[in-house]
């Protein structure tokens, strides 16, 4: 297996969990009013959705390539199209009314599973962000690889998720959350549309007929 596979498998467990979204943001809240040790359970109990979700994402991405490369690149162009809708939204979300507080949670490591598991985003942002940094990879794609993909992704997930809970609950995360909020969302919103000019760029050309070398 390429190391570039390994690579952009990482990568893109490491960008499915940092790059704001639901959770993201909820365990933002969370940190901010309940500390770190609240956060880290909160992402321990949502770490069995990201895996559940990056699992059934790989599968149907190597599932992809059995049923022929023209099935993957119309896959790559609809996950590119969709990044972009994500991306597009995030540049023009206009903010809330009120502000305000956060809502304190009594049970972090329970609400962190059952929002992995039942957040419908979770599936496609996975497919769309795996499709996304494994495009330019997909010949190498096999099942027999699957379970060194699965762990490459765990310990992208297990990166990402110590950093972020390095980062929660500190007063200067806070405040530059809040004072800086727009700004984030329409940064997370550019990182999107970048995924989805990658997708699209590895997986267009192809319907036209058209190789890389």
């Amino acid at each position: 297996m390429s190391s570039s596979l390994l690579a952009g498998t990482f990568l893109a467990a490491l960008a499915y969990t940092l790059i704001p979204g639901p959770a993201f943001l909820a365990l933002l809240g969370i940190g901010a009013g309940q500390g770190r040790q609240a956060g880290a359970f909160f992402m321990g109990g949502h770490l069995a959705g990201d895996i559940l979700w990056s699992a059934l994402a790989l599968v149907a991405i190597i599932g992809a390539k059995t049923i022929g490369t023209t099935f993957f690149d119309v896959l790559g162009v609809i996950c590119g199209l969709y990044l972009g809708w994500i991306g597009w939204s995030a540049l023009n979300a206009k903010p809330k009314d009120g502000g305000g507080a956060l809502m304190a949670v009594e049970r972090p490591l329970r609400r962190g599973l059952i929002f992995g598991l039942t957040n419908p985003k979770g599936y496609p942002v996975a497919l769309a962000t795996f499709t996304a940094l494994l495009a330019g990879s997909s010949d190498a794609l096999e099942f027999s690889g699957l379970p060194m993909l699965l762990a490459v992704s765990l310990l992208g997930f297990l990166t990402a998720d110590i950093v972020l809970i390095g980062i929660i609950g500190a007063g200067v995360v806070r405040r530059f959350y809040r004072r800086h909020e727009r700004v984030i969302v329409r940064l997370s919103g550019l990182l999107f549309i970048g995924f989805a000019v990658q997708a699209l760029w590895h997986s267009a050309p192809s319907l036209f007929g058209y190789r890389r070398a």
